[in-house]
């Protein structure tokens, strides 16, 4: 090869050298954080319109939990019962109830509920061809009604009636429980709730002293009320059945064991027992 060449071409290798060049590329790290702020961009925006979702439907939250459905429920009993203790006794459709109630803004499968479930299943409501009215325990129309009602428990021995049962299912009870006077008696019991009974008159009549002293002079201080409500069962005698609260016994607590269990500990180094000193009481005195 021709000697300029080479001396060319080793020039040409050196300036080369002696220039350095810089190539751009991108940057991996680079272009990772893009792929990952996209994600977090999306997790942004959908968090943000699910909770712009839920502060605009938030009634809609609140009125499909079940608290507001029971709440519901409650308010349409109550209604019924006081509607009925006012003497508005006739059925009404589930449109009419929910309008009286002020709770048409409830949804179709809240009402669905309503119809199929928790009106069907409650106690205290009585379905006849679609319509609902109140259910008491004691469905009574008048004054005359309770008085039978009253008369029958007592012929039966059934004992009285609660007040409050009257109430329910009597309109404007104590209208009529006053206009009755004294055909009934009340009677309060220990917790304060009242009871009627019927007054029979034809009970009043004056017994002979001398009986009276011979019912008075037969001892019971030993006979429980168990045995005399056997006694009476044997007889063919039906007792009065009690009406008051039924008490509850005491559970009995197990008595503490009073003196303290002494803790066993394994003993040590038994081959040194004449060699070893006992300080549990102290150090001893210096011989």
């Amino acid at each position: 090869m021709d000697p300029a060449l080479l001396r060319e071409r080793e020039l040409f290798q050196k300036r080369a050298l002696s220039t350095p060049a810089v190539e751009k590329r991108p940057a991996a790290s680079d272009s990772g954080s893009h792929k990952k702020k996209k994600p977090k961009a999306e997790k942004e925006s959908s968090s943000g319109s699910k909770n712009s979702s839920e502060s605009a439907n938030g009634n809609i939250n609140i009125k499909t939990s079940s608290g507001y459905k029971f709440g519901c429920l409650a308010k349409i009993v109550n209604y019924m019962k006081t509607r009925h203790q006012n003497g508005d006794t006739h059925f009404l459709t589930l449109d009419e109830i929910l309008d009286e109630t002020k709770l048409l803004d409830i949804s179709m499968k809240q009402k669905q509920w309503l119809m199929t479930e928790a009106l069907v299943n409650n106690p205290k409501i009585d379905i006849r061809d679609g319509t609902y009215g109140f259910k008491p325990k004691y469905n009574l129309k008048d004054k005359k009604a309770l008085l039978r009602l009253l008369d029958k428990h007592d012929q039966l021995g059934l004992g009285g009636v609660l007040l409050d049962d009257v109430e329910e299912g009597l309109p404007n009870a104590a209208k009529a429980i006053k206009a009755l006077g004294d055909q009934i008696v009340f009677v309060t019991r220990p917790d304060k709730k009242k009871i009627l009974f019927y007054n029979d008159k034809h009970c009043q009549f004056s017994v002979d002293e001398e009986f009276q002293k011979l019912w008075r002079s037969v001892p019971v201080d030993s006979i429980d009320e168990e045995k005399i409500e056997e006694y009476l069962k044997k007889q063919g005698i039906s007792s009065m059945q009690e009406t008051g609260p039924k008490k509850v016994m005491p559970v009995q607590k197990r008595k503490k064991q009073s003196g303290q269990r002494k803790r066993q500990f394994k003993t040590h180094n038994n081959h040194l027992a004449g060699v070893l000193e006992d300080y549990s009481d102290g150090v001893p005195a210096k011989k």
